[in-house]
């Protein structure tokens, strides 16, 4: 699940190595078990690109029939397969569009659509890295979805009782802010220091000589295609 052969890389060397480092000063400090993860898109939505065709062909079909009453001469067979292949190519434009533009693809992306599939990606990652293991049931994992911009904090069952939903909301929205920004190292050093800051404030502490249950790589996926 790390970088390597046949894995993207969204994070430098350098970055990567600051977020391990977090991450570690973290643990060390909390007794906490934390992953750090990033995918480039929680799901392949095969729909946005047929939304984005039919606005497409929608908007050329529009533009076509505004013509025709500007030039009531204009008919017969030649028009009829100029506006054919005008709506027709308008569509596929714009569903091509979607396939490189990403700014263009979230626009037929509902909110609640993302944050689902975020949520998702997030619990079945917990699954995969099995985060539910540790010995406390106390891990958390931080999961950003660069597509959608959706952040995810995860807590295991041990820290549920003890973390908020406003507590969490406060991570998400540090992260998000920086991501917004096209600053994906600095936004999950920020998540880290406010998770840092928040198990503090609740009393977490690590034990002595308590063991590193979990590797502190930070996880980098591509996400369905």
């Amino acid at each position: 699940m790390t970088p390597g052969a046949g894995y993207p890389v969204f994070l430098d060397g350098e970055a990567d190595g600051a977020i391990r480092q977090r991450i570690a000063r973290l643990e060390a400090a909390t007794g906490v078990e934390t992953v750090a993860a990033v995918v480039s898109r929680a799901d392949s939505y095969p729909e946005i690109p047929w939304k984005a065709f039919a606005l497409g062909a929608s908007a050329a079909a529009t533009a076509t029939f505004a013509a025709a009453l500007v030039e009531p001469g204009w008919g017969g067979v030649a028009a009829v397969i100029e506006t054919v292949v005008a709506v027709l190519a308008a569509g596929a434009s714009a569903a091509l569009a979607t396939v490189w533009i990403a700014p263009f693809a979230r626009l037929f992306l509902p909110r609640a659509r993302a944050q689902a599939e975020a949520l998702q990606a997030a619990q079945a990652m917990f699954l995969e890295a099995e985060l539910h293991r540790t010995r406390r049931r106390d891990a958390v994992l931080i999961l950003v979805c660069l597509f959608e911009r959706e952040v995810v904090v995860l807590p295991d069952t041990g820290l549920r009782e003890k973390l908020g939903a406003a507590e969490l909301e406060a991570v998400i929205a540090a992260v998000t802010t920086r991501l917004k920004r096209g600053e994906l190292r600095d936004a999950l050093l920020d998540g880290l220091s406010r998770i840092h800051e928040t198990l503090a404030a609740h009393g977490f502490r690590a034990q002595p000589s308590e063991l590193n249950e979990l590797p502190d790589a930070v996880v980098q996926q591509r996400g369905p295609s």
